[in-house]
């Protein structure tokens, strides 16, 4: 009974609360749920602080739930399929929901045809008519089981596999469609000079890393994520589990495993693949979800100050745009980096730093001076502690959460996954959902947390006590004088598990960039049902065309030449013989990029990909095999 109070009192919010400690997911060991809360409570009073002195007001309808109306056509439209549920604009663009489609998994497909059944059943009973029907959109049974994703189909291949959901029919009831609205993505070769360096390598030491790791062999498989979980609900395990069970609760990251194709991380393929990345991520990570038996529910976005001008409560886009003009490269907001550099530079050994609040007056003197003057600011007058208090003061009053008010509810919603190996798998789909910019800010901010936590000999702070302080930064928190004891709980279950997600984001980074092998291979599929399409072909003429491409395909396979092209060197072109040996950095060397001022990578490009730059240790001939229409470059 001593011990049960003794736990209650550790995990209790400030003196008011007076909850027994909630129900934390069962993937979080015994030392989390002893560990004191005092952190993350001192730090949510100091918020509370800060709110209460500007006079802002956050109105409670604003958090009631999205009509479901409007949140199936949400998720439709950010799905990819646009045209299933607004008016088109022209007959000549064709769909792009019957490429879409045509590359899903069955399991993909049956979670869109339950969102648009759902959306069409809803505008029924208001007495409003579908744009799309849904037998016209799927004409195939999928009583079938969901069966695997398969590599991309070579030139030799039927285009629509059966192991991929078809749709027979062209998605047009009426003579209209729609050009699909894509999310605009900023796509840059190389990183700013202060953001971390683009470095691909699967066996780099992990801070954190007690003296091994795990290796993330998933990303290696054919077969989505979803389609691997079906044992996991019917009995609460599946293979990942029993892999790793037993070391769920330790800080060791899992390591991303290399491909013979190489590694992929986001920032390496361009601004058409990553849209559609987004496409498929947004209909994997629901169905995955769903396979697992977790609801997620979007609440309407509050209403956030936004300014045009200085730097705090200014969207991260409207920040880079300006920064561009003197950066191009730039990928993370100036100001941000120079608090990281600032706090990197100075305050690594600093005890207590990011937990120990600087004086308010004075965090409101260096605001008003960032906003006044940003360019012309002295940074060698801020103290360590003072750095921080702008680097949470910043992520809080971002007009859209770093994570997005898009993703935010579904981060919370990981926390109902049971295993530790799926809690990350969804947080990498997750990841790979956000806006470029939000995605480059976290990865920097991770990146910074991973070194205070390296150096938590000097600066006494642990993992926990980092996730602890940026938890409440990161996710907001319902707050209030009158609670009920219901309430407090709720709070106490949201606080826990917003550090705990912080935790895994931090241990795991390294695997929240990088892009699954049945990812890419979708990307693929879609790229080249699109190209198929744009030709307009009637179906004697594709296959005429594909049997001449086949026997070419087989021509420069057997003779295994390639062609890469140098634009910006003294040698611009140059063929070579491929082996089983040869690698990316091995092109490199032979056009002497090693001796350039910037660093020069191999790209491929057209064939069924728009643009991917080479992991250097990447074998060429699987490249090759894999898309061998597509051109070879070489550039910054």
């Amino acid at each position: 009974m001593s011990s049960e109070r003794t736990d209650r009192r550790m995990l209790s919010s400030p003196p008011t609360t007076s909850s027994a400690a909630p129900h934390l997911p069962p993937t979080m060991t015994s030392d989390l749920r002893r560990v004191n809360m005092e952190t993350f409570w001192r730090e949510v009073r100091s918020i509370d602080e800060e709110i209460d002195e500007e006079g802002e007001e956050e109105e409670d309808e604003e958090q009631k739930s999205i009509d479901e109306v409007e949140l199936e056509e949400a998720w439709l439209m950010e799905a990819g399929l646009s045209s299933l549920v607004t008016s088109s604009l022209s007959e000549e663009v064709p769909a792009p929901a019957e490429v879409l489609l045509s590359t899903l998994t069955r399991q993909q497909a049956a979670t869109v045809r339950r969102r648009l059944d759902n959306y069409n059943q809803t505008l029924k009973t208001r007495n409003r008519q579908p744009i799309r029907d849904v037998r016209d959109v799927f004409t195939e049974p999928d009583d079938e089981p969901a069966q695997r994703c398969s590599p991309p189909p070579s030139p030799r291949a039927e285009s629509s596999s059966s192991r991929y959901h078809t749709s027979t029919k062209t998605i047009r009831r009426k003579t209209h469609r729609v050009r699909s609205t894509l999310p605009p993505f900023v796509f840059e070769d190389q990183q700013h000079a202060s953001t971390p360096t683009h470095t691909h390598t699967a066996t780099r030491t992990h801070p954190l890393s007690v003296s091994w790791s795990r290796q993330a062999d998933w990303l290696l498989r054919d077969s989505p994520y979803s389609e691997g979980v079906a044992e996991h609900r019917s009995c609460g395990t599946c293979r990942d589990c029993l892999r790793f069970h037993g070391t769920d609760g330790g800080d060791v990251p899992f390591v991303p495993v290399a491909p013979s194709q190489g590694l992929v991380s986001a920032e390496d393929l361009s601004p058409c693949d990553l849209t559609r990345l987004g496409f498929i991520s947004h209909i994997e990570l629901s169905t995955f979800l769903l396979a697992l038996g977790v609801q997620t529910k979007r609440p309407r976005p509050p209403r956030r100050k936004t300014r045009d001008s200085g730097v705090f409560a200014v969207p991260l886009n409207s920040l880079l745009e300006k920064d561009k003009k003197k950066f191009p490269e730039v990928k993370v907001p100036v100001v941000f980096q120079k608090l990281l550099c600032t706090l990197e530079q100075t305050g690594l050994q600093t005890e207590g730093i990011l937990r120990v609040p600087g004086s308010a007056a004075r965090l409101k003197y260096l605001r008003g001076e960032l906003d006044r003057c940003c360019a012309e600011f002295d940074w060698s007058a801020v103290r360590q502690v003072e750095a921080a208090g702008l680097l949470k003061l910043f992520i809080r009053e971002l007009p859209t959460p770093l994570l997005t008010h898009t993703h935010l509810s579904t981060y919370r919603s990981v926390l109902g996954v049971s295993s530790v190996v799926h809690q990350v798998q969804a947080l990498q789909l997750l990841s790979l959902l956000l806006p470029e910019e939000n995605r480059e800010t976290l990865r920097a901010l991770l990146a910074f947390l991973r070194k205070v936590v390296s150096h938590q000999d000097q600066n006494r702070m642990s993992l926990w006590n980092v996730s602890m302080v940026m938890a409440p930064n990161l996710f907001t928190y319902s707050r209030g004088n009158k609670r009920s004891i219901a309430k407090q709980r709720e709070e106490m279950e949201e606080a826990v598990g917003g550090a705990h997600l912080v935790r895994l984001m931090i241990i795991h980074q390294d695997l929240l960039w990088t892009v699954p092998s049945f990812l890419l291979s979708q990307v693929r599929q879609m790229n080249q049902a699109s190209n198929q399409k744009q030709f307009d072909l009637t179906k004697a003429k594709r296959r005429l065309l594909r049997r001449k491409n086949d026997r070419n395909q087989i021509t420069e396979l057997c003779a295994g030449v390639i062609r890469v092209q140098a634009p910006l060197h003294t040698k611009v072109s140059m063929a070579i013989q491929l082996d089983e040996q040869m690698r990316a950095k091995d092109i490199i060397t032979r056009f002497g990029c090693d001796h350039s001022s910037s660093v020069q990578h191999l790209y491929e490009v057209g064939g069924n990909i728009c643009e991917r730059r080479l992991h250097p240790d990447c074998l060429l001939l699987d490249v090759y095999r894999v898309n061998p229409r597509c051109d070879w470059l070489i550039k910054p």
